[in-house]
């Protein structure tokens, strides 16, 4: 067998690994909960657990999804949503929390790496688009705003932290991590208040980017995330402005003016 041959060989089993469908899009890898497509630059990863309430087993699979996406090169953008025309995301498990014996397809809750998986989130060097096409309380909320864009479903669906309305504290982890994606009355409103945003409202607000009817939010998702993808040619930069955005030291937490920042700009990471 020639060299050209073996390399031509080498080449169809690579592509075997992520099939070509008729239409030129590509099948990730088979996972019970989620589901993860690519069609030219843009990767969807669709959430297909019911309400995709987060727990141990969810947060794997969404792991090795990204994984899947961190792999690949050139220009990429992440689009995610949910099989369910009534839910994005329903926020915890706390039927698994409260009793983990009971649903041991849930995972090891002592394995439960949500909060590392939400600063991996908001963190990828890919632009990331939530198409929010029900509702997202509690984790599910935290999801959406650790993407960079969000459109969401105009005439159904809230975005809501309801954990006052359970009786639970929102961790200072989370807190941060709203506080820096919402304004700041729409912040209090939402981790205090636990405010029911729906689609006009939270465009007003500021807590999505756009909104959309059921039939257009994936299309319009993608769409945007082809516009986005090329930022990805440059993954360490993309990826790195984003730590110095929400990472150790972030520049938004520095109690320093500007005019500080700028005579001292070689105290902070290029």
């Amino acid at each position: 067998m020639s060299v050209v041959a073996i390399i031509l060989f080498a080449t169809l089993l690579y592509v075997h690994k992520s099939p070509l469908r008729t239409d030129g899009s590509q099948k990730g890898k088979d996972m019970a909960l989620v589901k993860l497509d690519k069609t030219g630059t843009v990767f969807t990863l669709t959430m297909d657990a019911g309400e995709n309430r987060w727990n141990t087993a969810l947060v794997d699979e969404l792991s090795a999804a990204l994984d899947e996406v961190e792999q690949s090169k050139g220009a990429a953008a992440l689009v995610t949503t949910g099989a369910s025309e009534k839910f994005y995301s329903n926020g915890l498990d706390l039927d698994w929390r409260n009793a983990p014996a009971d649903h041991p397809q849930a995972g090891d809750p002592e394995a439960f790496m949500f909060m590392e998986f939400m600063a991996r989130m908001i963190t990828l060097p890919v632009p990331t688009i939530a198409a929010v096409n029900g509702h997202a309380f509690g984790a599910g909320f935290m999801f959406a705003l650790c993407h960079d864009y969000r459109i969401m479903r105009q005439d159904r669906g809230y975005m809501c932290a309801n954990e006052i309305q359970l009786g639970m504290i929102i961790p200072a982890a989370e807190l941060s991590l709203f506080r820096h994606k919402l304004p700041g009355h729409v912040f209090y409103e939402s981790v205090q208040l636990a405010r029911r945003w729906g689609g006009p409202p939270a465009r007003e607000a500021g807590v999505v980017n756009d909104v959309a009817t059921m039939d257009e939010l994936l299309q319009k998702a993608v769409a945007k995330a082809e516009e986005l993808a090329p930022l990805a040619v440059n993954r360490k930069q993309f990826g790195i402005q984003k730590e110095n955005i929400f990472g150790e030291n972030s520049i938004l937490n520095d109690t320093n003016g500007a005019a500080y920042h700028l005579r001292t700009k070689a105290r902070y990471p290029k």
